[in-house]
């Protein structure tokens, strides 16, 4: 884990390709769709996928198509737009009554993917709620370090009213990257454009992990990498998590941990 310190924000270079890089990774994953038919199948659990910072429901359906392809029982989060405690609820109210009504609507415990912010919001209610999560996947979400090492912190001000400057002091960057009372997996990009890659890896342990990637932040919903290792992550049983063993069509994306 990185020191606080010595984490600052991407390049504006890798801002500005965003979104060249993003309107690539929906082409390659147009040219790979076949390809993604070879990922690990889901046993049919329930999975809630969460969008990321200023974003909806919309924004998520290129992975939330391939899991479903891929045999899972996949649920959008159903909040509108991801505007933190605005949509959550002040203390995650909202987002909790959603996990647990699917759970007893399916009557098993639901897998969480988030993108971005999304996946700060589902490590929080995790961390908080465990008994109704069998697992949080997190895609290019800063849950620890650094909350200043982001090129959209003023944007977030704005919409949400929360200081950058003082959420450092906040539950989630204080706990965020200590292991989660369920299996979870970080996946993250060293040329994410938005925010700063060593917020996005956890400290690990026999059943938490990170996973790198080379992708845009807007691509991590899209990329063909990432989506065969959500994938991947999802099929495991559930008392039976593995750590991720790169393989399969795009094994070449991936890249050992640091």
């Amino acid at each position: 884990m990185a020191r606080r310190d010595t984490i600052t924000r991407p390049s504006y270079g890798w801002t500005a390709l965003e979104p060249a890089r993003s309107l690539f990774n929906i082409a390659a994953l147009a040219a790979s769709w076949p390809m993604l038919a070879s990922a690990p199948r889901g046993d049919g659990h329930p999975v809630m996928v969460l969008p990321g910072f200023a974003t909806n429901d919309a924004m998520t359906v290129p992975l939330r198509m391939a899991l479903k392809r891929l045999g899972h029982d996949v649920h959008t989060w159903d909040l509108g737009w991801n505007l933190d405690q605005h949509s959550t609820g002040e203390n995650g109210e909202h987002i909790a009554r959603r996990i647990a009504d699917i759970a007893q609507a399916t009557g098993r415990k639901v897998s969480l993917v988030g993108w971005s912010l999304g996946g700060v919001i589902a490590r929080e209610a995790a961390r908080r709620d465990p008994a109704d999560v069998r697992q949080v996947i997190a895609l290019g979400s800063p849950f620890t370090g650094n909350p200043d090492a982001t090129n959209l912190g003023q944007l977030y001000e704005l919409l949400t009213g929360n200081r950058v400057s003082a959420m450092e002091r906040h539950p989630r960057y204080v706990t965020g990257g200590k292991p989660l009372p369920v299996p979870s997996t970080a996946i993250y990009s060293k040329s994410d454009g938005i925010t700063a890659w060593e917020n996005c890896v956890s400290e690990t342990d026999a059943r938490t992990e990170n996973i790198e990637v080379w992708t845009s932040h807007f691509g991590f919903v899209a990329n063909p990498a990432v989506l065969y290792a959500v994938a991947d992550r999802l099929a495991c049983a559930e008392g039976d998590w593995t750590p991720f063993v790169p393989g399969g069509p795009f094994a070449a994306f991936y890249f050992p941990p640091d």
